[in-house]
């Protein structure tokens, strides 16, 4: 009897066994089959990227179609360099990663332009790490150019709408600052209705980085910037962000390490820690209930400039509706700090035509007036 039950013992064991061998095959599989499905997931996101893309540009041509002639250009910055990695889908061309790298820019012409004269030029990075150009503010590019300025929009690397590689061949607050100089160039270069002696940046958010960097790194580039809640701390940004966030920075595309394990690279990417090369005339704006740049790194950013002796403009506003985006709003607080924008831009870049007072300003991106 005890043979018996032994036996049975032993058969039982051997089921079980072949059960859990049996059950680990198949959460392997199942797992390979997750990973696929996010793979197809992704991939279909940079598709579906592409169709919002042109969607986007049809909204463009039908926002801004009427004040303005609007080209897609194509130019290139500096090559991806020996040591870019991708995501790991397949072994690349050398040439990818030492060729120049291409991205494409859109530019706007004032329709009314006079071909004999020179006109100011505007750089304008859009802000977004992995956005692209569009215009959702579209009242902001229609009063640009109501006052004669020509546009340049550098879609740099990184921006979305261009598929997997071009998203992944992002250097954040490294080769996509000088994709926006070549932009600048590119314009200067090709076109001789552009005063080279009149070019002015500005941008929002992480395009406001770029604008910071671009004058820190570029000081005979340009001739004034602006920057709108910029981006301006990465090693606090880092601290207040989420653990998701972070990890966007540490993918092996990226930046590749975190704040913690590569401290220096970060703050080499951040305009507070780079302040001392400001030379440009440089207005900055800050909000106090941002929910996307926390006010602490713009402040970080002042006393950096302040401590290394910097003239520039500041100007702190206090919990105005629409936090991030406020400037950038259709109430008047709003409208009052994009005039006084462009009154500054205004006495470095002299456009042709000038705002005289917020209603003609008002006249231009809505049509109407205020009361």
């Amino acid at each position: 009897m005890n043979k018996f039950f032994k036996y049975i013992g032993l058969m039982a064991f051997a089921i079980m066994t072949s059960t859990s061998f049996a059950t680990a095959d198949e959460t392997d599989d199942l797992k390979e089959q997750i990973a696929d499905l996010k793979k197809q997931i992704s991939d279909m996101r940079h598709s579906f990227s592409r169709v919002n893309k042109g969607i986007t540009d049809i909204q463009m041509h039908h926002i801004m179609g009427d004040v303005a002639h609007i080209e897609r250009v194509r130019m290139t910055g500096p090559a991806l360099g020996k040591d870019h990695d991708f995501s790991g889908d397949g072994e690349q061309n050398p040439l990818t990663l030492t060729n120049p790298f291409t991205f494409t820019s859109y530019v706007f012409f004032p329709k009314d332009l006079d071909p004999n004269k020179k006109y100011p030029l505007l750089v304008f990075p859009h802000q977004g790490v992995h956005a692209n150009f569009n215009v959702e503010n579209g009242q902001l590019y229609r009063e640009l150019i109501a006052q004669q300025y020509i546009i340049i929009a550098p879609d740099y690397r990184g921006s979305t709408g261009y598929g997997k590689r071009f998203y992944e061949s992002i250097d954040y607050g490294g080769k996509e600052i000088a994709d926006a100089k070549a932009a600048r160039d590119y314009m200067v270069e090709n076109y001789a209705i552009v005063d080279e002696d009149r070019v002015g940046i500005m941008g929002h958010s992480h395009g406001g980085l770029i604008t910071l960097m671009n004058l820190f790194e570029y000081p005979d580039a340009y001739k004034v910037g602006f920057a709108d809640v910029p981006v301006s701390d990465l090693i606090a940004r880092m601290g207040y962000k989420t653990q998701g966030y972070r990890e966007l920075y540490e993918t092996e595309y990226h930046i590749g390490e975190s704040a913690f394990e590569n401290h220096d690279e970060y703050i080499k990417r951040s305009p507070a820690w780079n302040t001392h090369k400001l030379e440009t005339p440089l207005m900055v704006y800050g909000n106090t209930n941002d929910d996307d740049v926390n006010i602490l790194e713009i402040r970080h950013l002042v006393k950096s400039l302040k401590a290394d002796g910097k003239d520039f403009i500041y100007k702190e506003f206090e919990d105005i509706p629409g936090a991030h985006n406020f400037a950038r709003m259709d109430h008047k607080v709003a409208r009052q700090a994009r005039y006084d924008i462009y009154k500054f831009l205004e006495d470095h870049l002299s456009p042709e035509r000038p705002f005289n007072n917020i209603k003609e300003m008002e006249k231009a991106s809505y049509m109407f007036v205020s009361r």
